[in-house]
């Protein structure tokens, strides 16, 4: 990564002459330090980046909604499982702990903004429940996760397009 010197070899060359004993400076940069960072840093991201998913495995229904803007901090994540059973991040939680325990980390966060998660076969009557036990709780920004690419009721699929 810097440069050398490279000592003159006499009159022979096609270049002309130099004196003995002169000297140029080599420009030739050594990137295999660099070359071997990179490859680091790639592998390291590899294998990181499927880990930064919630773990709480769901069927979450697909529909056309386009995604939130994401913030700085990581969001909460309330998950309603397939069984009806709640999550709040990773962690199973039972019902008349769920407000508490969030009152008690929101307390320490800048953002207020809640994702809920809900498996697509758990009934609507379930996901009123938990929201409106939020908004009971003093948690008024609650974004609802799907996948996006479903149903725009205009005779396509995806993300294009309003409903009508």
């Amino acid at each position: 990564m810097g440069a050398g010197v490279v000592k003159g070899k006499g009159a022979s060359g096609r270049r002309g002459r130099r004196r003995r004993g002169s000297s140029a400076a080599m420009s030739d940069i050594n990137i295999t330090p660099f070359v071997d960072v990179m490859l680091v840093l790639l592998i390291i991201f590899m294998v990181a980046a499927p880990m930064l998913t919630v773990g709480v495995p769901v069927e979450l229904p697909d529909t056309a909604a386009t995604a939130l803007p994401t913030e700085q901090e990581e969001p909460l994540s309330i998950t309603i499982k397939a069984d009806g059973g709640l999550a709040l991040q990773t962690t199973d939680v039972a019902d008349a702990d769920l407000i508490p325990k969030l009152q008690a980390i929101s307390a320490e966060r800048t953002s207020d903004k809640i994702f809920l998660r809900a498996d697509g076969s758990v009934p609507y009557q379930r996901v009123a429940q938990v929201m409106g036990a939020l908004n009971a709780g003093g948690f008024r920004n609650i974004g609802l996760v799907t996948d996006s690419d479903g149903p725009t009721f205009n005779g396509g699929s995806g993300n294009g397009g309003s409903g009508g």
